[in-house]
């Protein structure tokens, strides 16, 4: 399957969901669902851009100090909704801090509480679906979605991990396969490969402990394992993606119907 990347200027990790298939013989509609990093600083010609693919809603989903250092910037005319997710694995650290704040303080606990680095990016994505929290948010996303007209673009600060719960949701829902859920999920990585490498080195040079090192690069990539073990997760718990939707985020089947009537066409 072909991801509809959005070549953009300073928005290189900017997708349109359309064309991806369903299980039963559908596809997503282009111009309608749109998944992102943040919009910060853009020149005109991508927010430009951003207008005639066809968005006029925007949802941010970064805490409040990631919108305070890179606040959004958004083509005009559209609607601009703040609903910030969880951005660590460890419960109780307070999410207006800076992000750097945030990773020096989860690194130096890292170690004790999950053993690795892949375990800390596991229980992150756990908590994304299962904090009440979380999941208060998780709901106002979705019925967002159900009830916008025109194109919406959900996005946080890299556009992989909260973006990545959102989409694999919103494609469960309209019944996506998986191993397309996984590739969507997976090219946030290849499309900012160039930029990472940059990153990687520059973390190589600054003096940081190792651990906190290895979060960073951790956060940078978009493992497979993340994500499906968040899916067997729910799998485990509520059968499928939908049920757990539908009994912990309060989704119904009519929802899933206007979901579906909206955002699907024939193949």
């Amino acid at each position: 399957m072909k991801i509809n990347k959005l070549k953009l200027k300073k928005l290189n990790n900017t997708r349109d969901l359309g064309g991806m298939k369903t299980e039963d013989g559908f596809v997503i509609n282009y111009g309608l669902l749109f998944r992102s990093g943040k919009l910060y600083k853009l020149p005109q010609i991508t927010k430009d851009a951003l207008i005639s693919h066809g968005v006029t809603k925007i949802i941010d989903l970064r805490n409040d100090s990631e919108c305070a250092d890179y606040p959004c910037d958004l083509p005009d005319g559209c609607e601009y909704i703040r609903l910030p997710l969880i951005c660590t694995a460890t419960v109780g650290i307070t999410y207006t801090k800076s992000m750097r704040r945030i990773m020096k303080e989860e690194s130096q606990i890292i170690k004790k509480q999950y053993g690795n680095v892949d375990n800390y990016m596991i229980a992150f994505y756990k908590n994304l679906l299962f904090l009440p929290e979380s999941q208060e948010k998780l709901s106002q996303f979705l019925r967002l979605i159900i009830q916008s007209e025109g194109g919406v673009l959900f996005n946080c600060s890299a556009g992989k991990d909260r973006t990545g719960i959102c989409a694999m949701l919103l494609e469960s829902l309209l019944g996506v396969k998986e191993e397309i859920i996984i590739k969507d999920y997976t090219l946030s990585y290849t499309f900012q490969r160039r930029k990472r490498r940059f990153q990687k080195i520059g973390l190589r040079i600054v003096p940081v402990s190792r651990m906190f090192r290895s979060i960073l690069i951790a956060m940078m990539h978009a493992k497979p394992l993340y994500l499906k073990s968040a899916m067997e997760e729910v799998e485990k718990l509520y059968g499928t993606v939908r049920n757990y939707c539908m009994k912990v985020l309060d989704i119904t089947e009519d929802d899933i119907a206007i979901l579906k009537q909206k955002y699907l066409v024939k193949a």
